[in-house]
């Protein structure tokens, strides 16, 4: 892993659709040397697999992130199953793990649930996320192409074409759709422990005053270090940040809590991440199967 190999992993990170030409002209290297770099990073298992993010709101759910402190991962997703399906778990160094998990209702039932069952590990947080102002319109015709990305997110058009009879114009003009759809995300799932001399490490900060005038200040200085675009969620700024070296992050840290419009900012790395799918597929299966054309959904 080199300096370029980050910088297509990060680009492919907020869209693993853009093309091998497009990345090489952002990085100023060939297509084919782009090409040549990710099947590398596949063979190596640094890059596991391509995914298709969906936020859960855009498919009528609620959010819970649950942190958490133990040793053992299955008993944790065991415990996190009776709350939720899991939307992605990431265990961090420290033994500290931090679940995203879909419910339908019930959201202050579930956090007390969660507060109740978890009794073999130690909840440091647990809190309801929702994605600000994102409003989805998802119709039919894109849950029969979002049931083929889910299997390969990167599939040329022709292919999506003849999966759903559907004409390549109309599937262009879908992906375009879905690919500037803030709730939808073309990404992928890596293994830190494979960045070799890079650490890979998320921070999560608390808002206290306006919440996007912090995170342009946020952008401005730390963008240089961003493996992928931030996260919002209520009052909560998740950056996902890089580092050559493991020391720096602490004056990372130390910089993020001194801007104005922090109140706090915690440090997670990731020794591995999950990302389940099958709550996703199930319900794009179900929503095919609806006489309803279209799915609109907003989150709050």
């Amino acid at each position: 892993m080199d300096e370029l190999d980050i910088q297509i992993l990060s680009i492919l990170l907020d869209n693993c659709r853009e093309s091998d030409r497009q990345i090489g002209k952002k990085i100023g290297i060939s297509g084919n040397a782009v090409s040549s770099r990710i099947q590398k990073m596949i063979q190596n298992k640094v890059i596991e697999k391509f995914a298709l993010k969906i936020e859960p709101p855009v498919l009528g759910y609620n959010v819970l992130y649950i942190v958490v402190s133990g040793q053992d991962l299955n008993q944790i997703l065991k415990q996190v199953r009776l709350v939720g399906e899991p939307f992605f778990v990431v265990p961090c160094v420290g033994d500290i793990t931090v679940c995203s998990i879909v419910i339908k209702e019930n959201v202050e039932e579930k956090i007390s649930l969660a507060k109740k069952i978890m009794k073999d590990v130690r909840v440091l947080s647990i809190f309801e996320a929702q994605n600000p102002g994102i409003r989805s319109d998802l119709t039919k015709t894109d849950l029969e192409i979002i049931n083929v990305l889910l299997e390969n997110p990167r599939a040329r058009i022709e292919e999506i074409a003849k999966a759903t009879s559907f004409s390549t114009k109309t599937i262009t003009r879908a992906l375009d759709k879905l690919q500037n759809d803030e709730a939808i995300l073309f990404t992928l799932i890596y293994d830190p422990i494979k960045l070799e001399q890079f650490v890979p490490y998320a921070v999560l900060t608390w808002s206290n005053g306006d919440l996007y005038k912090t995170l342009k200040i946020l952008k401005d200085e730390f963008s240089q270090s961003f493996l992928q675009k931030p996260f919002i969620a209520k009052n909560q700024i998740v950056l996902f940040l890089y580092s050559d070296n493991i020391f720096k992050i602490d004056d990372v840290i130390q910089k993020v809590r001194k801007i104005s419009g922090i109140a706090l900012a915690d440090l997670f790395i990731p020794k591995k991440i999950t990302f389940p799918q099958k709550w996703i597929a199930d319900t794009v299966k179900t929503s095919r199967a609806s006489k309803k054309l279209h799915l609109l959904y907003q989150t709050n």
